[in-house]
């Protein structure tokens, strides 16, 4: 992916916290704002959900097996009745 620079103006507090924040997580400033970036454009909670359907169409036929079929307006108890 080609990278575009991009200028920004903070207060001295904030580029602290951002120098620290990114220090604290191994990580460069500019890989911290783009991480930052990302999770505010939903792409991380995007990707997760993705993957959560993905993960409970792989597995559908064991949870229904193991807790029966979902009726709508209830919720399983611990013991995965309803």
């Amino acid at each position: 992916m080609a990278k575009t620079q991009l200028n920004v103006r903070v207060d001295e507090g904030t580029a602290r916290a951002a120098r620290e924040r990114a220090t604290a997580r191994g990580m460069s400033v500019n890989r911290y704002i783009e991480e930052l970036v990302r999770q505010d454009t939903g792409e991380a909670g995007h990707t997760f959900v993705e993957a959560a359907a993905d993960f409970m169409k792989q597995y559908e036929t064991v949870f229904a097996e193991e807790f029966g079929p979902a009726r709508e307006g209830t919720r399983p108890t611990r013991e995965g009745r309803r």
